[in-house]
């Protein structure tokens, strides 16, 4: 339902404005899309679900809008980039525009970071799981820096689904690889040089830290994607913050209102680099684990 709305950040005359809420109200996940001055979309509120002792709301909200918008994106530039390709290769036309570009971003994928990372025999197996994190996450973020726009990748839950996703590939994987017998000795190691009671004393011993590092592993990529998407916005509108919390000086408000334009704008295309940063990192280091539990031993 769409409704004419004023501003959540909207201050009566006279009092200053919360810098602090205006920078939630940008970056929190919320049940409504704002698109102020022009209207407020209010999504639909379902009813709970209770299973056992476990009560779930699975309303949509302004983040997973934006994680479909997000995905329909991935699969919609995919999907009509491969026609593309196929009708200029049909035509026997080099590959051009968009397509060229996009085919280029895949290859670069495939090979610089699934094959270099995993190996040339089973990397191309996982270039598929590899390549949509990649094209999600850039997505995201890139919809986090266009007007109206709201970047998912700065909702911790999501980031910790996509790390949950990515420990269970790279577990699995591992288990396909290693045998039962192999993967169980990624939790009990073998330990060089000694045998008998004390050598399985110590395999035991040394498994808690082992699970343990299997997760922190993956899981440090969802802080650090939530971290740095998180701390741009906040950067940004603390710098537009500037302007109302210095507008009421007479003598340098210009220069601090022009001087805070330029930072953001400055910031602004740092962050279209970190969006594209911050999807290779996570996209680089999956690869990366997944090829060391390929050929662990």
């Amino acid at each position: 339902m769409m409704q004419e709305h004023a501003p959540a950040t909207q201050a009566p005359a006279g009092e200053p404005i919360d810098i602090g809420g205006l920078m939630m109200h940008h970056t929190a996940d919320a049940a409504e899309i704002d698109l102020q001055p022009f209207a407020t979309i209010h999504l639909p509120h379902w009813p709970d679900i209770h299973i056992g002792p476990v009560t779930m709301n699975l309303s949509p909200t302004k983040h997973v809008v934006f994680m479909i918008l997000a995905a329909a994106l991935v699969f919609l530039s995919m999907r009509l980039v491969g026609r593309t390709l196929e009708k200029q290769r049909a035509n026997e036309v080099a590959p051009k525009g968009i397509a060229n570009m996009m085919e280029a971003f895949v290859l670069w994928v495939r090979e610089e970071i699934c094959i270099v990372n995993i190996g040339r025999e089973k990397g191309p197996a996982f270039a598929p799981f590899i390549m949509t994190i990649f094209f999600f996450i850039l997505y995201g973020n890139m919809l986090g820096l266009v007007p109206w726009g709201a970047s998912f990748t700065g909702n911790l839950g999501v980031t910790t689904a996509l790390a949950a996703m990515a420990f269970v590939t790279i577990e699995i994987g591992g288990m396909r690889a290693l045998g039962f017998n192999g993967y169980m000795r990624t939790i009990f190691p073998k330990v060089e040089g000694m045998s008998g009671a004390g050598a399985a004393v110590i395999s035991v011993a040394m498994a808690p830290i082992e699970i343990l590092g299997k997760l922190v592993k993956p899981f440090a990529l969802c802080f650090r994607l939530f971290g740095n998407m998180t701390a741009g916005h906040f950067v940004v509108l603390a710098l537009f913050g500037m302007i109302f919390l210095f507008g009421n000086l007479e003598v340098w408000r210009w220069a601090i209102g022009i001087s805070s334009a330029t930072l953001v704008l400055g910031i602004m295309m740092l962050e279209i680099i970190v969006a594209f940063v911050q999807a290779y990192v996570f996209a680089i280091i999956t690869a990366v684990l997944i090829g060391m539990m390929q050929h662990a031993h």
